[in-house]
């Protein structure tokens, strides 16, 4: 199958993303023919992806062709398929004040990206650039569908669809693989053997359904009585920066549990609390997870926690990513599944709540939900109401997302702050506005449009 379609890469001066995902597309048969833009705002690290790709092609003569642009507007002309994956600045700078700036004024937050004040400041950095991407996208490319890489994945979705609510927009994570990998052990059966369903918000989303294939009898009885035993006897995360020190891979799934130094719930202290309270096996650890919730901060890890941002910094800081026809993340799948009209459900996307997908959640809110693939888009699948106990933590998150989207639309520092002391991780009200301020203060060339 050969295709025309043009597909551009926004973000693709990160090799980890443009080399990633191009491999991703280079290997497929369907999108075969297809025209890959890249795009980025820094020229040089753009130029050394596109040259890498095109040479690439050409040593192994694969049917696709590679351009670069600095100019957006060159780039999304003609676009079938958008995908964004943008940061602004150092990012790891950034997040360690969004981190550790409202954790000096005694709001207990664990990790600082995508729940929480660090998740509000980091949505009112990034979402104003994606912005001016869609209001792009909006003028020239209005039928392509776009993808969302970035983070806070949730806040951005919400965010942009009400601002762009015609836009084909979806988010996608990979989080949900992590089931691909454990749940096999702890039930002693190959993945396909199950179907499984998740849902919730993107990074605080559950396990909701496990039956076995073959038999359709419900596997959650043996997750919960299993599990325990898995998560209580897992790797240590030092492990994994050790490793990657050492070999400069990271360690896979398999390697990483042929550790010797084995530790009981690393970086899953809140996940234990969900299995055991709520009955609930979350699809995240506890760095994403405990993000959302105000009891967080008392149980998690929090060594595991910092571990596993030591090892994400240093990897991601010291990676020299490579060019590989390996399938890696599920949007060339979707593309794929768009293009050949399959019809097939795909386990996880952020999308709007239109239609109620998951009952007594507004609809204006992006959740994460599975999903119909087929030429027309991409079709939420509609659950059934979770438990009453997760379905309280996600209605904790509405106000934060409602007005998280309105203060970055209306430019207003009254309604940021409003989205902080609605937040469930706020329980004080003094220092509150003073450290709005600090960070607005502190950085200024991205929060300064709060007036």
């Amino acid at each position: 199958m050969t295709t025309s379609q043009k597909i551009v890469l926004i973000g693709a001066g990160s090799a980890q993303f443009g080399l990633g995902t191009i491999g991703d597309i280079l290997q497929s048969n369907v999108l075969q023919g297809a025209h890959i833009t890249l795009h980025d705002i820094n020229p040089n690290t753009m130029g050394q992806v596109a040259e890498t790709a095109q040479t690439f092609i050409a040593e192994h003569q694969l049917p696709f062709t590679v351009s670069a642009t600095t100019n957006r507007v060159e780039a999304l002309q003609d676009a079938d398929f958008v995908i964004i994956s943008i940061e602004v600045a150092d990012r790891f700078e950034l997040w360690e004040l969004d981190w550790r700036i409202p954790q000096q004024y005694g709001i207990k937050q664990v990790y600082g990206e995508n729940g929480g004040p660090g998740g509000l400041f980091h949505a009112m950095r990034i979402i104003p650039p994606i912005l001016e991407i869609c209001a792009d996208i909006d003028k020239i490319c209005p039928e392509a569908f776009v993808f969302n890489y970035s983070n806070p994945m949730s806040r951005i979705c919400t965010t942009v669809k009400r601002a762009y609510p015609d836009m084909r927009f979806i988010g996608l994570c990979h989080e949900i693989a992590s089931l691909e990998h454990y749940l096999p052990d702890i039930l002693g059966v190959p993945f396909d053997e199950l179907k499984l369903q998740a849902a919730g918000l993107n990074h605080f989303s559950c396990l909701l359904k496990a039956e076995y294939v073959t038999s359709g009898e419900d596997a959650y009885p043996d997750i919960r009585a299993k599990a325990p035993d898995f998560f209580g006897n897992m790797p240590s995360l030092s492990n994994a920066l050790k490793y990657f020190k050492e070999t400069g891979k990271r360690p896979s799934f398999e390697e990483a549990h042929q550790a010797s130094d084995v530790e009981a719930w690393p970086e899953r202290r809140v996940f234990q609390v969900v299995l055991e309270k709520f009955g609930l096996l979350p699809i995240t650890s506890d760095s994403h997870f405990g993000e959302y919730i105000q009891w967080a901060y008392d149980i998690t890890d929090h060594k595991g926690i910092n571990d596993f941002y030591r090892f994400y910094k240093h990897y991601l800081m010291n990676l020299e990513p490579q060019l590989e026809l390996k399938l890696k993340e599920r949007v060339v799948v979707i593309m794929e599944g768009i293009l050949t009209d399959a019809g097939y459900e795909e386990a996880a996307v952020n999308i709007l709540n239109t239609g109620h997908l998951i009952p007594e959640l507004p609809e204006w809110l992006a959740v994460e939900v599975p999903a119909i693939v087929d030429k027309n888009g991409i079709h939420g699948v509609a659950i059934d109401r979770p438990p009453s106990g997760f379905l309280g933590l996600l209605r904790n998150q509405v106000a934060v997302h409602d007005l998280t989207a309105d203060a970055i639309l209306q430019k207003s520092r009254t309604l940021a702050l409003q989205a902080l002391l609605v937040d469930p991780i706020v329980g004080q009200y003094h220092g509150v506005e003073e450290m709005l301020d600090t960070m607005i203060a502190y950085q200024e060339e991205f929060l300064g449009y709060l007036q």
